[in-house]
C-alpha cells in the first residue's frame, strides 16, 4: 500500500505508474473520496469534544460541584443535548465507516509504481534479457526432455500421480528424489554462510496476510487455494509466509538487513495456463522451493536487489547451467513489485531458456500494509522495505536433467550435488 500523503503530492506519477502497470483506477475519485474522508475525520472529532465537555458538565452535577443545576433546569437541558450529540456522532461515524471503506478498498487497488530504471512495455514479450552466461551444450545424439528421461529412468511418474491427484502434478522418486534434496541442502548451506537465517514457514497463511503481502488484488486469487471453511490460503512461494513474520514489529536499525532462507512446499492453481507445458513437471499444482527474504533500510533496498540477483546466479554457476538474465518491464511486474529479475535456464529439448529464478523488490508496499518498520539511532521510525528472490525450484532439477544427459540415457551429477547426493549419476 501506498502512502496516501505521497498520492495526495504526486498524483500524476501514480497515475502514470498506474498505467505502465495496466492498472485502471481512478486516482481522482481516490483523492475526492480522501478529502470528503478527512472533512468527516473532523466533524467526527468535533463531535467528540463537544461529547466530551457534555459530559464533564454533567459529571460536575452529579458531583455536588453545581448545587443549582436542578433548580435551574439545565439538568435536563444538558440530557437532551447529549442525546442529540450521540445520535449526530452516531450519523457520522456511520458516514466516516461506509467513505473509510470505500476509501481503504481503493487504497488496496493501487500498485506499486515501477522503479524509474524500468522500462516502459505491455508484457513479457518487452521484457530485455540483460546477461548470458555459459556455453549451451552440444549433442552427437537427439537430447531428450526432462519427462522422457523421467520417465526412461524411473525417477518422475506423473502417469501415477494422475491417478491419485489428477493433471499436473508428478511423483519423484529414486534418484530424482535425491537430487532435489541435494539441490535443497546446497541451497541451505551456501547462504547459511552468507548469514541467512533458515526457516520452514506454514504452508498455510491467513487472507488477511496474503492480502498484507499485496497478492490478492487484481484476481491474484484465482491462482491461489483458497481454504474458504478455515480462512486460510495455501502459499505459492515461501515469501508469502515469511513476509507477515514481523507484522506489526519494529527492527532495530543495527539488526537491518534480516535476511531469510525459505523452505516450503508451494501450491499453485496455475489458472490460465490450460495446454501449456502439460507434459512432465515444468508447470505443476505442487513444488518444493527454497526463497531468499530480505527486510532493509530503504536507502540499501537497490543495492540488496543487485545482492539477491548475484546469488541466485553463483547457485546457477555453481551448477554449470547456461542461463540469462531478464529484466522485467513494466506490464510483467505485478502488483507489489517495483523491479523485478528473472533467470532463465537453457532447456536443450525446447531450444530455448525458460524461467527458474525471479527477484523482486517491493519497497515498502507490503511493509505499509503489514506494519512492519525499523527505528533509527535518533529515534525515528520508518517502514522497511522488503525484497524476495528463489534461490531454488524444481525446474533446475529439470534443467539438470537435460543439459547433463548421456548418450546412453544416464545423467550426470553436477560436482557441487555429489556430496549430497552420494553418487555422481542417475542410471536405469
Amino acid at each position: 500500500m501506498l502512502d496516501i500523503k505521497f498520492i495526495r503530492e504526486n498524483p500524476e506519477l501514480i497515475k502514470e505508474g498506474c498505467r505502465k502497470k495496466q492498472i485502471k483506477i481512478d486516482i481522482d475519485q481516490l483523492l475526492e473520496i480522501d478529502k470528503k474522508r478527512k472533512e468527516l475525520m473532523l466533524a467526527l472529532e468535533d463531535a467528540r469534544a463537544q461529547k466530551n465537555k457534555a459530559n464533564e458538565e454533567i459529571n460536575k452535577f452529579v458531583s455536588g460541584e453545581i448545587k443549582q443545576l436542578h433548580e435551574k433546569g439545565k439538568k435536563e437541558v444538558i440530557i437532551l443535548k447529549m442525546r442529540e450529540l450521540d445520535k449526530n456522532n452516531d450519523r457520522i461515524e456511520a458516514e466516516f465507516k461506509e467513505l473509510d471503506g470505500e476509501f481503504q478498498g481503493l487504497m488496496g487497488l493501487i500498485p506499486n509504481p515501477p522503479a524509474p530504471d524500468v522500462e516502459e512495455g505491455k508484457d513479457d514479450t518487452e521484457n530485455k534479457v540483460i546477461k548470458k552466461w555459459g556455453k549451451l551444450p552440444e549433442f552427437d545424439f537427439e537430447p531428450k526432455s526432462h519427462f522422457e528421461l523421467g520417465e526412461s529412468l524411473d525417477i518422475i511418474d506423473t502417469k501415477r500421480a494422475g491417478k491419485v491427484s489428477g493433471s499436473r502434478f508428478g511423483y519423484l522418486k529414486n534418484g530424482m528424489a535425491k537430487l532435489e534434496l541435494a539441490m535443497i541442502n546446497f541451497a541451505v548451506d551456501f547462504l547459511s554462510e552468507q548469514g541467512f537465517i533458515p526457516v520452514i514457514p506454514p504452508v498455510m497463511i491467513s487472507l488477511d496476510s496474503m492480502k498484507g503481502m499485496g497478492y490478492l488484488e487484481h484476481g491474484g486469487e484465482e491462482n491461489m487455494y483458497i481454504l474458504d471453511k478455515d480462512n486460510l490460503v495455501l502459499v505459492g512461494t515461501s515469501e508469502q509466509s515469511i513476509g507477515p513474520m514481523h507484522k506489526d514489529e519494529t527492527f532495530e536499525e543495527k539488526d537491518l538487513p534480516k535476511r531469510y532462507i525459505g523452505i516450503s512446499t508451494c501450491f499453485r492453481r496455475e489458472a490460465g495456463s490450460y495446454g501449456k507445458d502439460t507434459k512432465g513437471i515444468l508447470r505443476v499444482h505442487q513444488f518444493n522451493k527454497v526463497e531468499m527474504f530480505s527486510f532493509t533500510k530503504p536507502e540499501d533496498s537497490d543495492k540488496e536487489h543487485e545482492y539477491l540477483l548475484s546469488l541466485e546466479e553463483k547457485l546457477m554457476q555453481a551448477l554449470e547451467l547456461p542461463y540469462q538474465v531478464v529484466k522485467m518491464c513494466s506490464g510483467d511486474l505485478g502488483m507489489p513489485a517495483a523491479r523485478k529479475y528473472d533467470i532463465e535456464v537453457w532447456l536443450p529439448s525446447e531450444n530455448r531458456y525458460r524461467e527458474t529464478h525471479s527477484t523482486s523488490t517491493c519497497t515498502d508496499f507490503q511493509a505499509r500494509r503489514l506494519n512492519i518498520r525499523f527505528k533509527r539511532k535518533d529515534g525515528k521510525s520508518e517502514f522497511v522495505h522488503m525484497l524476495n528472490g528463489t534461490a531454488f525450484s524444481e525446474r533446475p532439477i529439470l534443467a539438470i536433467l537435460e543439459n547433463y544427459q548421456q548418450k546412453d540415457g544416464s545423467v550426470l551429477i553436477p560436482k557441487v550435488l555429489q556430496k549430497y547426493t552420494g553418487f555422481e549419476k542417475i542410471e536405469k
